[in-house]
């Protein structure tokens, strides 16, 4: 199965999509309030979009400009091809395995990195960096909803 184009508003609303559909997931894991930015370093120009948690749900995914990450509690930022081996491992896998979890990634840091203005903010990927797994973690189902349709 292919992943998905993964630079683009419309991934990332279908992954909010399938969270929002799946509140018995996000029950276990706990209420989140925060905003998270997604950055994607890419040759043809960088790809950046921020994530509202609210609750158990994804409440807004938007695009935005450059710099604007830094409105966010704290953003991830890497390259796209990171950010593509991290999403095609997630589809062939069902979810993300080993090192191509958010969680070894953030922590590694050399391919992908938790940045934030505050250490509040940071702490709080951290805190709730499982609620953001299973969200990425979606890319498994809408690749599967992708290529039946």
């Amino acid at each position: 199965m292919t992943t998905p184009r993964i630079d683009t508003v419309g991934f990332f609303d279908a992954l909010a999509s399938e969270m929002n559909a799946h509140p018995e997931v996000y029950e276990v894991l706990g209420d989140v309030d925060m905003d998270i930015a997604v950055v994607m370093r890419a040759e043809h120009g960088d790809f950046r979009v921020l994530l509202s948690f609210e609750g158990i749900t994804c409440a807004g995914v938007a695009q935005i400009g450059d710099g604007d990450e830094r409105t966010a509690s704290c953003w991830l930022e890497g390259p796209l091809d990171a950010w593509q081996e991290m999403f095609d491992d997630i589809v062939a896998n069902g979810r993300a395995t080993g090192w191509q979890t958010i969680n070894s990634l953030t922590l590694v840091g050399d391919r992908i990195a938790v940045h934030g203005d505050d250490p509040l903010g940071v702490d709080l990927f951290f805190r709730f960096n499982q609620t953001v797994q299973a969200f990425l973690d979606g890319a498994a189902v809408v690749a599967t909803a992708s290529a039946s349709a």
